[in-house]
């Protein structure tokens, strides 16, 4: 067979360096190992990961969900920090999980890059690790992948995949909810991991700042400080309240009105007393330097409100108080009535 003149071809010339894989899987053991569970089965590196269903519960269900942290990663890979993105995803699946009262068994991260860097992957594995010991699940398995022309370095990208369980007969959602109900806010911590692609363009060719710079009104903190916030997981705060409340909403991509009618039934509506709580600066900063208007600033960012619990009045204090014993501030913040699945924001100009 001919073949065209040159030197020797081989993986790493081609663009994918497999000692750099192996040096990136030594390093990532011992956080993954810091992850496991009583219900994980199997050891490290094996083709798939193995977890033992829980005893003790009569009808289960299994809940999965699958998300990855958006263009936040750019601000990471900007500030080349790469340590809080992965417990950002974490934290995200459980919440998303969490609104049908389920919580987390185990959790797979996937993680491509252009250029494989052996201390950047461990950096966002130790992430994922740090966010599956707080939310009690275990990290079982996930793909570290080398896409040389799909990827260009130093970028990178990030999802990750969670399954929870919970008591058919416990599944909460719109079917529970019922004129009458109140809404209960708890407060995120920044934004979370959506609406970053509008921030960023305010950030950059607004205030033209980069992400070593001071950010406006935070007490000196930087873009990078005030941008990669890790999200908060509602889990600890509230699984022992699980059983007071008729739905709940992870207010993420779509902010309240676009998340938390997906947790009313068609016949209802939720009210927003949007005065009820002050707006975090640094929406406030966006907003004025993007010339963003009301509306849009409550579609593209949680505006300071991460979750949105949704329970009888007699179980609002419950709710409220367990999320203060886990240092989150919550409040009520609106009210269900008959309507048609809307989400009401009292006092938000379009």
């Amino acid at each position: 067979m001919s073949h065209p003149g040159g030197a020797p071809l081989d993986y790493r010339s081609a663009g994918v360096d497999i000692d750099a894989a192996e040096d990136s899987k030594d390093r990532l053991a011992k956080h993954v190992q810091s992850t496991l569970t009583s219900g994980a089965r199997g050891a490290f590196g094996g083709f798939g990961g193995m977890f033992r269903v829980p005893e003790g519960y009569r009808a289960p269900l299994l809940v999965a969900s699958a998300d990855g942290v958006g263009t936040k990663i750019k601000i990471a890979i900007e500030a080349d920090r790469h340590d809080t993105i992965g417990h950002c995803l974490v934290n995200h699946c459980t919440n998303d999980i969490l609104v049908q009262g389920a919580v987390p068994l185990y959790f797979l991260d996937y993680v491509a890059f252009g250029k494989l860097i052996p201390a950047v992957v461990e950096g966002v594995v130790a992430g994922v690790a740090a966010g599956c010991r707080e939310n009690g699940c275990a990290l079982i398995g996930g793909e570290t992948a080398e896409m040389p022309g799909v990827y260009t370095p130093p970028d990178y990208d990030l999802a990750g995949f969670i399954t929870g369980i919970v008591e058919e007969d416990q599944v909460l959602g719109s079917a529970r909810v019922q004129t009458g109900d109140v809404c209960i806010a708890l407060a995120s911590d920044g934004l979370h991991t959506n609406g970053y692609s509008l921030a960023r363009r305010i950030i950059s060719d607004r205030l033209r700042l980069g992400v070593h710079d001071r950010f406006p009104e935070a007490g000196g903190a930087t873009v990078a400080d005030v941008m990669l916030k890790v999200h908060r997981s509602y889990l600890p705060c509230l699984r022992p309240v699980l059983s007071d409340i008729h739905a709940m909403a992870h207010i993420t991509g779509g902010g309240l009105p676009g998340n938390l009618n997906r947790a009313l039934p068609h016949t209802l509506d939720a009210v927003v007393e949007t005065s009820s709580w002050t707006v975090p600066s640094w929406f406030l900063v966006l907003a004025e330097a993007g010339q963003v208007s009301p509306m849009e600033m409550f579609r593209a960012f949680n505006m300071g409100v991460g979750m949105v619990v949704i329970t009888a009045p007699a179980s609002a204090r419950a709710v409220i108080t367990s999320a203060a014993a886990h240092g989150v501030d919550a409040w009520e913040v609106g009210r269900i009535v008959p309507g048609t699945g809307q989400v009401q924001l009292a006092g938000v100009r379009s």
